[in-house]
């Protein structure tokens, strides 16, 4: 007997609807969003048909190449996203977003795959490499682009402050402590806020999905309480990460403050 209520397309259909209700409400009162309504609404649709594809063809042949491969453009896109959600930019700053990203995740995971999850067959085992890669790679996108934007913006308006520390003598790392503590502290708000109200606020989408197909409710938790700790180690090595990685391209050997290189 089947656990949860197939969808069909006129069920989907019949949820969009409510951007229509969206885009009235754009129109109505001139928000000129519609079209960028629109647009995100068909990319919805497009990018998850496409990933439901793949992933059907992945999960059918459970081969570990393929699992790594969708894994690395994953991270690769996720990388190039957090990097270009920065306001300010400097020489490296992709690369930086990238291995911090990279390093940080496929880290996690692998913990979580080896270590936690022992009672799977292989560690790449589809389904559950690429949704717990792909949820802790979205909450850690957000922490590095955050933690970044904080600790460039920082430096930018501080700029005066940090110079006058540096010609005082300071090193390059006394001249940028508090940037550098204000940048992680900031990136690592929104999964504490998360974990804070988790359970009692929101259902997290996992979690919500796994009741939905029948999951024991208190499986449920056990894997969501995971999920959550496994996103927030995630996030705070990725965010420590980027802003090491760019506090080493801004601040030079000789502990001179390369604020030219900021744009």
């Amino acid at each position: 007997m089947q656990d949860y209520v197939e969808l069909t397309v006129w069920q989907v259909a019949l949820a969009a609807l409510l951007m229509i209700v969206n885009g009235a409400i754009s129109i109505g009162l001139k928000l000129k969003l519609e079209r960028t309504l629109l647009i995100a609404s068909l990319r919805t649709v497009i990018q998850l048909t496409l990933v439901g594809m793949v992933l059907k063809y992945i999960f059918q042949l459970e081969r570990w190449y393929l699992v790594l491969t969708l894994a690395a453009i994953m991270t690769l896109i996720a990388g190039v996203t957090a990097s270009n959600r920065n306001k300010r930019t400097f020489p490296g700053i992709r690369l930086n977003t990238i291995v911090s990203i990279f390093a940080s995740s496929w880290l996690v995971t692998a913990f979580a795959l080896l270590a936690v999850l022992q009672g799977i067959d292989k560690w790449y085992q589809p389904q559950y490499a690429i949704p717990l890669l792909g949820m802790i790679l979205g909450n850690t996108l957000n922490g590095i682009s955050v933690g970044l934007n904080t600790f460039t913006e920082a430096l930018f308006t501080r700029r005066t402050q940090v110079e006058m520390l540096l010609a005082s003598g300071a090193t390059r790392s006394e001249a940028a402590a508090e940037p550098l503590r204000d940048a992680v502290r900031t990136g690592m708000i929104p999964i504490i806020n998360s974990m804070m109200i988790v359970g009692v606020v929101s259902l997290p989408g996992m979690m919500t999905g796994q009741l939905i197909s029948g999951m024991d409710p208190m499986s449920a938790v056990k894997y969501q309480i995971v999920i959550m700790f496994l996103i927030a180690g995630a996030t705070a090595l990725g965010t420590i990460g980027v802003v090491w990685l760019s506090f080493r391209c801004l601040f030079n050997e000789r502990h001179q403050f390369r604020s030219d290189l900021l744009r």
